[in-house]
């Protein structure tokens, strides 16, 4: 199938890369919300490709390399169509580490990544989680070298905060800030945008569907496969699920009058933020891949907006976002 090239771009800071308005989030694609097919996965991507999806995200925390793997295997013989951003240094605990930014690990990590995916340069390089014992210059500085060198062409940082963004961009212009957003987590998203847009940067939002609450299927986190991550996070906790359901219900009159889904209309609102943002929507499965490319032919006016926000406001959820063991990597 010829690609779709309806579908809209979006610039990725100053950098030259456009990528497509929506992207693809792979993570799902390695056994994070349960078990996996790497047939299925390989299938998603290449039909992403074939609908116009050109972003997609990988990191080498995936399945300890295992996406990345499995990303450089669906996109062989196709890399011209793709913008392929991966991620290192999210250690998530290992060896009590959260992170690792030192200077002389950068080009080793970035070399496996490139291993792993079958390619000879990656579009947009993010240090996945900032490290608090490496100053953010020296880690920048690194990467800057790999840009020198024509292994990556862009840079990106992924849970930063504002201090630290402008820290690194002195050093080496960043392309895109990724962060977790969507109508059910926004504090840390809307104050980042204020620093990126000053600068130039592109944001790339992770999560927003809020890890499947916002379509409004998930219903009870006992129905969760045992390997799925959500089942240790605090809003899909059973004290807390119900109140955040109830608040993406408020949304279903808005959605019918749209005549789109949950899911859509929460993609919607993403995208209504501003040509600046790219939502990475992840998914295991061809129909909702289709469905959440619809959500790019949801209008929504001003008034939308604000009814929409102000169904869901800022703050509103109930529980951390992660569990909280895992706050401490964040937003550094």
């Amino acid at each position: 199938m010829a690609s779709d090239k309806s579908v809209p771009t979006r610039s990725l800071g100053s950098s030259a890369i456009q990528a497509s308005a929506i992207g693809l989030g792979c993570m799902s694609l390695s056994g994070t919300y349960g078990a996996s097919d790497d047939d299925a996965g390989i299938a998603v991507i290449r039909e992403a490709l074939d609908r116009g999806i050109t972003l997609l995200d990988t990191s080498d925390a995936y399945g300890n390399g295992h996406n990345e793997e499995l990303v450089g295997k669906a996109i062989k013989g196709r890399r011209a169509e793709v913008v392929l951003a991966t991620k290192f240094g999210n250690l998530g605990g290992r060896g009590g580490k959260t992170a690792d930014g030192r200077p002389d690990y950068v080009p080793v990590a970035c070399e496996a990544s490139l291993k792993r995916l079958g390619v000879d340069v990656i579009d947009l390089y993010y240090q996945h989680r900032v490290d608090p014992t490496v100053p953010i210059e020296e880690t920048v500085g690194a990467m800057a070298r790999l840009v020198e060198q024509g292994k990556v062409r862009a840079l990106g940082l992924s849970e930063a905060r504002p201090e630290t963004i402008r820290r690194a961009h002195a050093v080496h212009p960043i392309a895109a800030v990724q962060n977790e957003f969507s109508l059910l987590y926004r504090t840390e998203a809307e104050e980042t945008l204020k620093t990126t847009r000053q600068l130039n940067i592109g944001f790339v939002a992770y999560a927003p569907l809020g890890r499947g609450l916002m379509t409004g299927v998930v219903e009870n986190p006992t129905g969760l496969a045992d390997t799925d991550t959500r089942k240790r996070h605090p809003r899909f906790a059973a004290e807390n699920i119900k109140h955040n359901l109830s608040l993406v219900q408020n949304l279903e009159e808005i959605a019918r009058d749209h005549r789109c889904t949950l899911g859509q209309l929460a993609l919607a609102w993403v995208l209504a933020q501003g040509k600046d943002v790219v939502p990475i929507p992840g998914t295991k499965r061809k129909e909702r891949l289709l469905e959440n490319i619809g959500a790019l032919a949801v209008a929504l006016t001003e008034d939308d907006l604000a009814q929409i926000s102000d169904t869901i406001p800022i703050g509103a959820a109930a529980g951390l976002r992660y569990p909280e063991g895992q706050m401490k990597s964040l937003y550094l």
